[in-house]
């Protein structure tokens, strides 16, 4: 008995769209096996009646010829002389019935056919049964046109009957036939070629339909790839929202309570409260900046900007009471970006220096160097801390990873802002002993696919 209060799992979004490809790949392999089987029946039918009508018109040729050796005495009656004396009938077999009233034993009709049988090979080659012989007779007799029919000898063997209607001499349009000439052909060799053609194509049907699965298979794998692209990117979207903010909205929560029982001064809990909106409010900017850039529906607003003014500009506005940030510029830089983006980018490795190039109790000493090599402009920014561990060097841009280890998404940020524009982040040990990162942007601006 089915449970009435059995809940049904719900599936996941990646889950419905991984179930939507394998409809899509059945579908596809479903409706080219049903192309293909429809032709492979069609192939088939046509061989057989093809091999049929080969055989029908060599018997029909023969039986012809025989014809034509046929006489007939003068009271009507056939005679078999000349069609026995100048026509093998032993192989292919050639068997002559007439109705009684044309037939030279009239006492003798057959009573399934209404034909009696005038002659008949001693030893055929192909040995049938007289009623298989006198039906395909009858046949022919009674549509008065020639007929053919498969059948098999007392062995068993396939072979293919035909049967042709004769007429007495000098007979009116009307008249009705005087009886049948009828031939065997073997046809074992025909029927084992058309066997084997059956098998070759029910394989190939087989493998073309395997292969068309297969096919159907990464071509929805394709269709549905911009689908799981975007689940995965809302999947990340949310986890690194959920990451990021759990640990300023527990301070918050904590503050609260704190200033509800009265520990603390009001003032240092606006201050605080102030300072965590800031953090969470940087960090949602970040999250959204990073979601599109990852989908693409960030377009990016190119015009020429001189870069070591923006740099110096962060820089001035990164600074804080004891730590330095020094700015190198040789001269002007002129790229075409978006000017908003880069500027996140490059306060983005800056402020990254800030927090963690420099060792414990010691101030920060960035030097920040802007210059141009070639159709590329640099911006490199380096610190004086501990450097890279080495877990992290192969995932230094993935969310959540930096140079200390701590979870962050400036450096991701700033490595998509670079390659939205054609260019490149790496990062790489520095002079000092602390860590340098080299933003590359294409000084003609990014590509048009970019």
């Amino acid at each position: 008995m089915r449970n009435p209060f059995r809940v049904r799992r719900a599936l996941t979004p990646t889950a419905r769209v991984r179930r939507l490809r394998r409809r899509i790949t059945v579908l596809f392999a479903l409706t080219s096996a049903a192309g293909l089987v429809a032709m492979a029946v069609l192939a088939v039918r046509s061989d057989g009646v093809r091999w049929r009508e080969q055989l029908d018109q060599a018997m029909s040729a023969d039986t012809n010829w025989a014809l034509g050796l046929l006489e007939t005495d003068e009271d009507g009656r056939l005679d078999t002389e000349v069609l026995l004396d100048n026509a093998g009938t032993a192989c292919p077999p050639l068997f002559l019935l007439a109705v009684p009233s044309a037939s030279s034993v009239p006492d003798a009709p057959d009573a399934a056919g209404g034909l009696v049988v005038e002659h008949a090979p001693g030893r055929p080659c192909l040995t049938v049964s007289a009623a298989s012989v006198r039906q395909a007779a009858a046949t022919a007799v009674r549509a008065d046109e020639p007929r053919s029919r498969d059948a098999r000898t007392v062995d068993g063997e396939p072979v293919r009957m035909f049967a042709l209607p004769f007429y007495p001499p000098d007979a009116e349009e009307d008249a009705l036939p005087q009886g049948a000439l009828v031939t065997v052909a073997d046809a074992s060799a025909q029927r084992a070629d058309h066997r084997r053609l059956t098998w070759v194509v029910t394989g190939g049907c087989a493998l073309l339909v395997l292969l068309s699965a297969g096919v159907g298979h990464l071509l929805s794998g394709r269709a549905v790839r911009p689908a799981l692209e975007v689940l995965d990117r809302q999947e990340a979207f949310l986890t690194d929202a959920a990451h990021d903010l759990r640990t300023p909205a527990a301070s918050l929560r904590t503050l609260a309570e704190t200033a509800l029982r009265g520990e603390t001064d009001s003032t240092d809990v606006h201050r605080r409260t102030l300072r965590l909106a800031e953090t969470m409010g940087t960090l949602v900017d970040g999250l959204l900046t990073r979601a599109r850039l990852m989908s693409g529906t960030a377009p990016l607003a190119v015009e020429p900007l001189r870069l070591d003014q923006l740099v110096e500009a962060v820089a001035e506005d990164a600074a804080t009471e004891g730590q330095r940030v020094a700015v190198r510029a040789p001269g002007a830089v002129v790229v075409a970006a978006d000017p908003d983006l880069v500027r996140r980018a490059v306060a983005n490795l800056v402020a990254n220096a800030l927090v963690h190039g420099h060792l414990p109790g010691e101030r920060a000493q960035v030097e920040v160097t802007v210059g141009g090599e070639g159709a590329t402009a640099t911006v490199t920014v380096e610190d004086a801390g501990p450097g890279l561990p080495p877990e992290v060097a192969g995932a230094l841009f993935d969310r959540f990873r930096s140079g200390s280890g701590s979870t962050g998404l400036g450096l991701s940020i700033a490595s998509w802002v670079a390659h939205a524009h054609g260019g490149s982040l790496t990062a790489e040990p520095g002079r000092r002993g602390g860590a340098r990162f080299v933003l590359r942007l294409p000084a003609g601006g990014p590509p048009s696919d970019g």
